[in-house]
């Protein structure tokens, strides 16, 4: 049997770049996939994904998304606390990827509720624990509110992933349909 050459209809077809699709998987898991018409894989984005982040939360008394406060510019200068600094934002950096449902940290963050008040709708989900709170729930708790704390980043962290698979469209694009050039292969596709 003998290859035919290659043709033009042999080119492998563009990937066609979705930013819509893209921003929809940042807000929910798996809806930019679902509005691609990928909803078997739309779905199981945004059930494991969510299951993943909600049970961190869970595990960590639904306390354990937030914006960590940072020290003064004054004192990150003259006590080279930058370092500590980036680390406790990148906390949240990593979970803000799970899109809205991280959003109530940033509103509890930027909301004129004194440390320890509760925000008028949100109560005190996701809000910064005071010092005191936290290491008297770190202290009396197993390693759960660690380990939620660990779940709810690899969650925010895994859906960057799902964005770029909304982004960038199917792996594979359409089937592709190669016409042989040979007559033998016509006769056989026409019987």
């Amino acid at each position: 049997m003998a290859s035919t050459p290659p043709t033009e209809h042999d080119a492998v077809p563009q990937r066609n770049f979705s930013p819509v699709a893209g921003f929809l998987s940042y807000l929910v898991p798996g809806l930019g996939q679902i509005v691609q018409g990928r909803i078997g894989k739309g779905l199981l984005f945004l059930v494991c994904l969510y299951f993943l982040f909600f049970y961190g939360q869970y595990l960590g008394g639904w306390r354990n998304v937030y914006i960590a406060d940072s020290a003064p510019v004054q004192a990150q200068a003259r006590g080279g606390r930058l370092l500590e600094v980036i680390a406790d934002r990148a906390r949240f950096f990593a979970q803000f990827w799970i899109g809205m449902a991280a959003w109530p940290a940033i509103v509890q963050h930027f909301s004129d509720n004194p440390l320890g008040k509760e925000h008028p709708y949100l109560g005190n989900y996701q809000r910064r624990p005071i010092e005191s709170e936290l290491n008297v729930e770190l202290r009396n708790s197993d390693k759960s509110p660690d380990l939620g704390w660990m779940y709810t980043v690899i969650a925010g962290v895994l859906n960057i992933l799902v964005i770029y698979d909304a982004l960038a469209g199917p792996a594979h694009g359409p089937a592709i349909i190669r016409l042989a050039s040979s007559p033998d292969t016509k006769e056989a596709a026409v019987a």
